[in-house]
């Protein structure tokens, strides 16, 4: 809620720049804004719904189906990337960390999260998690729906995520 709050906030700051733009995009007594180019390389830039190929989950991170959809990649100076991650029923990560925490907004399905030592917690849709830096943690599906999220992270040194141990039946399923 937090972050739709802000983003609204945020939209409401810029709502006083539209309305001062004429119908070919320029501000009223500037000149048309400098299109992108080689030279230029900050310009806006579009990614294409479905223009990057989906990728299963790792074996080696993941337990069960999962499928890894990018959204977006970090683009210097930014350090933050983002991917829809499509757990099946049954599915979840294995235990790991990120360097500078990971947000989660759970899109559809119904999922658990549980950081170590924490009790298991459910997840819908709607539901945004906040994982602090460096605290170890797994999600996902619940054993009988699938669940999917956009996962927003930062890089450091370009490492988003340190993989651990696999997360066991038992511990999926919250018995000792």
């Amino acid at each position: 809620m937090k972050l739709l709050t802000a983003t609204v906030g945020s939209l409401a700051l810029l709502a006083p720049a539209f309305a001062q733009t004429n119908q070919r995009g320029a501000a009223k007594g500037a000149g048309a804004p400098p299109a992108a180019s080689r030279e230029n390389p900050q310009g806006l830039s579009i990614t294409r719904s479905g223009s990057q190929p989906s990728s299963k989950g790792s074996a080696e991170n993941f337990t069960g189906s999962v499928r890894v959809d990018p959204l977006f990649q970090a683009n210097a100076p930014s350090r933050t990337s983002g991917a829809y991650v499509t757990f099946e029923p049954g599915a979840r990560s294995a235990w790991h960390t990120h360097p500078l925490g990971q947000t989660l907004v759970v899109t559809a399905g119904f999922g658990r999260v549980q950081r170590w030592g924490g009790p298991i917690q459910e997840l819908r849709p709607g539901d945004v998690v906040w994982t602090p830096p460096g605290e170890k943690h797994w999600h996902g599906a619940s054993p009988n729906t699938a669940m999917t999220h956009i996962a927003i992270q930062e890089n450091v040194d370009g490492k988003a995520v340190e993989w651990m141990e696999k997360v066991s039946d038992a511990q999926y399923l919250g018995r000792p």
